[in-house]
């Protein structure tokens, strides 16, 4: 019987992939003005709130803006998980340069490890760093929550201070390759390097060390403004916020009977289609996260496209429509209230 599904399975997504098949070539002339532009607009308003009257409506307002614009550019990370290199040449060196290493988000710890939250064979198991059964679990859903508000103090102790220490500590550096290199929220996930890897990811994190504590240094000199951390730290805590609710919102988190396939993976996610303030909390195609399951090679550019053509031809009983949310409110609601009887 299960030989049986997995064939209906694979059939349905070889025909639904036919009325994308175009979709699937990255435009270039829209990765990088896209890049550019939210970067240029998200550091210049991070600028001005460090420089403008305190408390005053100037540094709350451009402040806002920096935390969406620089949460679209970070968003762009999810992209880099799915793209080869040799498509956007320079367009990984340019995103960590722009907002890996000031974010101390460095791309390492995304690329590479995103893979495993797709692959059939370890989706929604142990070895998947980016799900959880938080169905109908208040507490581990409200400590999501809150440990995303302390990641950028996590993320400062981990490469400020125990980065540097463990190129001294082997042992450390061992911990911190395993369970400190991957953006998880699975503490089961043990992430495996092999030595090139490794070499790779030392060399960025003492580049990071260097930069950070030479700008760190500017503000002890009083050359950069004093707010200028907290702010960080206010926009950093805040983009992690966001994105930890739309994480929540981009699953259905009820599956604890181990690996899905692609039609699988689409029914226990979500689509939230909603409207132009969506892509403020979803922005880069974040929103059509159950498409982007079904069909990862798709580009963030073309997935709306993607997502009108599955709506306007496929029949009302296809898989598809059943992973389409009114709001993220609707999806966190029942992600909330989730009593673990079967839905049908």
């Amino acid at each position: 019987m299960a030989n049986v599904l997995n064939s209906s399975s694979q059939a349905q997504e070889e025909l639904d992939r036919k009325l994308v098949s175009d979709l699937f070539q990255p435009r270039p002339e829209i990765f990088w003005p896209d890049l550019l532009a939210s970067a240029a607009l998200g550091w210049g308003a991070f600028a001005l709130a460090c420089t403008a009257e305190l408390f005053s409506a100037t540094m709350f307002a451009s402040t806002a803006v920096a935390i969406l614009a620089l949460y679209r550019a970070l968003a762009f990370v999810h992209e880099l998980s799915h793209l080869r290199a040799s498509v956007l040449p320079g367009f990984s060196t340019a995103w960590n340069f722009l907002i890996g290493i000031p974010l101390l988000f460095p791309s390492f710890v995304y690329v590479g490890v995103h893979a495993d939250h797709h692959r059939p064979s370890t989706y929604a198991t142990a070895q998947d760093p980016e799900y959880q059964p938080f169905a109908g679990k208040p507490l581990a859903i409200v400590g999501f929550l809150a440990y995303n508000l302390l990641l950028p103090a996590i993320l400062l102790l981990r490469f400020l201070v125990l980065s540097p220490l463990s190129f001294v500590v082997p042992p450390l550096r061992r911990v911190l390759e395993r369970h400190a290199s991957a953006l998880s929220m699975n503490l089961a996930y043990v992430r495996a390097l092999s030595k090139p890897e490794r070499s790779r990811i030392a060399r960025f994190e003492a580049l990071m060390v260097v930069a950070w504590w030479s700008v760190l240094a500017l503000g002890f000199q009083g050359i950069l403004p004093g707010r200028a951390l907290v702010l960080w730290y206010v926009l950093a805590a805040t983009i992690g916020f966001i994105n930890s609710l739309r994480t929540l919102g981009a699953h259905r988190y009820r599956n604890q009977a181990g690996s899905l396939d692609r039609v699988g993976q689409l029914l226990d996610s979500i689509d939230t289609p909603g409207n132009w303030l969506t892509e403020l909390w979803a922005p880069v195609g974040l929103r059509y996260h159950a498409l982007h399951h079904y069909f990862p090679s798709i580009p963030y550019h073309n997935l709306a496209t993607a997502h009108r053509r599955f709506v306007a031809q496929l029949s009302p009983q296809a898989a598809y429509h059943q992973s389409v949310s009114p709001s993220l409110w609707a999806s966190l609601q029942s992600l909330w209230r989730y009593d673990g009887k079967p839905t049908v």
